[in-house]
């Protein structure tokens, strides 16, 4: 499975701690994110994942930014990305299950390191559903 991760100032900690956990799981991830603390604007890497995610290049995405709203916003932007702000591991588990979420975004000053481990590890082994929640997602586009 092909990953694709970004983020911003804020989640430079946690997406270190993630590439680190998931190559050790055997994914291969490509960093888009920022490697250092100071402030940049989150949008110039939201959108390289995004285009991965929207064109099939990785499979998932992953985006950290201090809320996970501004990362959640841009990337949904993208016709084929379903971006889900989750802030604990049930809401990253239904994301996948019932939206076919794409990609998850973690809000990094509002949730733990161990947490934020957590939530990506379960969206990475939760499958979509389908069923009901196909017709659903199906919906969801727009043109």
């Amino acid at each position: 499975m092909n990953i694709a991760i970004g983020n911003d100032h804020a989640g430079t900690e946690y997406k270190y701690a993630l590439l680190e956990a998931l190559q050790k799981q055997g994914y291969k991830v490509v960093n888009h994110g920022t490697d250092s603390a100071e402030s940049v604007d989150y949008p110039d890497f939201v959108h390289p994942v995004a285009q991965s995610v929207d064109q099939k290049v990785s499979d998932l995405g992953i985006l950290i930014c201090g809320t996970g709203n501004g990362v959640s916003m841009t990337a949904n932007k993208y016709q084929n990305v379903r971006a889900a702000l989750c802030w604990n591991k049930e809401i990253a588990e239904l994301a996948r299950q019932h939206n076919n979420a794409n990609i998850v975004s973690i809000p990094a000053r509002f949730v733990s390191l161990h947490e934020c481990l957590e939530i990506v590890n379960t969206f990475v082994a939760t499958s979509f559903e389908g069923g009901r929640h196909k017709r659903r997602v199906e919906k969801i586009k727009i043109a």
